[in-house]
């Protein structure tokens, strides 16, 4: 093994633990944007800003126009609002913000993806296009950067996601869908508040935001077909005032995923029906507003191949999960690049049984560091570049 290739791995578990104690969440990536473009510096890799705090690079530019396809990698760089309760040695140093989804260490595999393809550039067959996108964690990072020509020139792309409820090193790369889409709503249900002794004087909405909260868990069980993928999760209940206080108004937030946009649409009719038609029958009101995210994730075919007959002739078949049911009920919005040209996205498990099970999103989350080296080569082989 190459003596460059060594320090490239090093050099990416220190940058990701440097990400990790310094989180930003998304459009508020500046630290992070800047690291990344001093380190592409350092290494005489053109780039440019792209939707802010997101970063275009280029290696081989060369090679444009010639016969070989143009691959572009992706990795995402925002961190969530959630206090991290891990007790790493490189823990969060910003109260309330975390790298809770790995996306520090898909940042320090894609700088080491980088670092190494720019040594061997010379052997690479086509360009490679590597982006560096903010905002995955709701903010529609990957559409701000399509819009910003972040694909310009692109014929194919690739991406991952660690996965902590999968085996260390197996991976999950089908044809056809791999994630949900998702959506958030928002109830708002408007009664007439007043004192506790007295309901007969109110118009009770924290009694029908209960029911409607209950008449949701029907639109799966009973109004959709058992084989229809589908949650609809309520996830918050905010009537807060005082134990002798009948409150005005009850908001009701909660989630949805969906495999496909038809079955979103009926889903997001039925929430808004049910709801109102529960809220009118406590002879109250209620708005409901729903939030549209991200459309499913859904892999081409060659492209999905390709990433599998590389892990393939990386680690042997036994390295390819068949187990993991599919599609997985998180989503992405890697969607959008899929929409507009041909790729695929895998997912790559994370549990080694050294403490790498927390799921993502956790307080207790930290990304598997031992990823980072079967990820660079994966991203070197998809490309073409030779292994050391």
């Amino acid at each position: 093994m190459s003596t460059y290739w060594q320090q490239t791995l090093v050099f990416a578990q220190q940058l990701r633990h440097e990400l990790h104690t310094q989180p930003e969440l998304g459009w508020q990536e500046h630290r992070t944007a800047q690291r990344i473009r001093t380190e592409l510096d350092r290494l005489g890799i053109a780039w440019r800003e792209c939707a802010g705090t997101g970063t275009v690079a280029w290696l081989n530019l060369g090679a444009k126009g010639s016969a070989a396809r143009s691959v572009a990698l992706r990795g995402d760089i925002d961190a969530l609002p959630i206090h991290e309760q891990s007790a790493v040695a490189w823990q969060s140093q910003v109260p309330g913000c975390m790298h809770a989804c790995g996306h520090d260490g898909h940042t320090a595999a894609l700088m080491a993806t980088a670092a190494w393809l720019k040594h061997v550039e010379s052997q690479l067959s086509g360009p490679v296009t590597l982006l560096f996108q903010p905002a995955e964690e709701g903010g529609h990072g990957a559409r701000k950067m399509i819009d910003d020509g972040a694909l310009e020139g692109v014929d194919c792309i690739y991406g991952w996601h660690n996965w902590p409820a999968i085996e260390y090193g197996k991976l999950v790369c089908p044809d056809g869908i791999v994630m949900c889409g998702n959506g958030t709503f928002q109830i708002t249900v408007k009664g007439k508040g007043g004192h506790a002794s007295q309901p007969e004087l109110c118009r009770d909405p924290v009694l029908a935001a209960s029911a409607i909260t209950l008449a949701l868990q029907q639109v799966v069980s009973r109004r959709l077909a058992p084989q229809q993928t589908c949650v609809v999760s309520v996830t918050s209940i905010d009537a807060r005032a005082a134990a002798t206080v009948i409150p005005e108004q009850a908001v009701i937030g909660g989630s949805i995923r969906v495999s496909d946009v038809v079955a979103r649409d009926t889903v997001n009719q039925l929430i808004t029906e049910i709801a109102q038609h529960t809220a009118r029958s406590y002879g109250v009101e209620c708005d409901v507003e729903i939030i549209p995210r991200y459309n499913p994730t859904i892999n081409h075919h060659a492209e999905a191949s390709a990433v599998r007959d590389s892990w393939r002739k990386l680690y042997g078949d036994a390295a390819l999960d068949t187990s993991t049911r599919l599609p997985i009920m998180a989503s992405e919005d890697f969607s959008y690049y899929l929409q507009e040209i041909p790729g695929a996205f895998a997912l790559i498990g994370a549990d080694d049984g050294a403490g790498h099970d927390s799921p993502c999103h956790s307080s207790y989350y930290d990304f598997n560091d031992r990823l980072l080296e079967p990820v660079v080569r994966l991203y070197a082989q998809l490309v073409g570049a030779p292994l050391p």
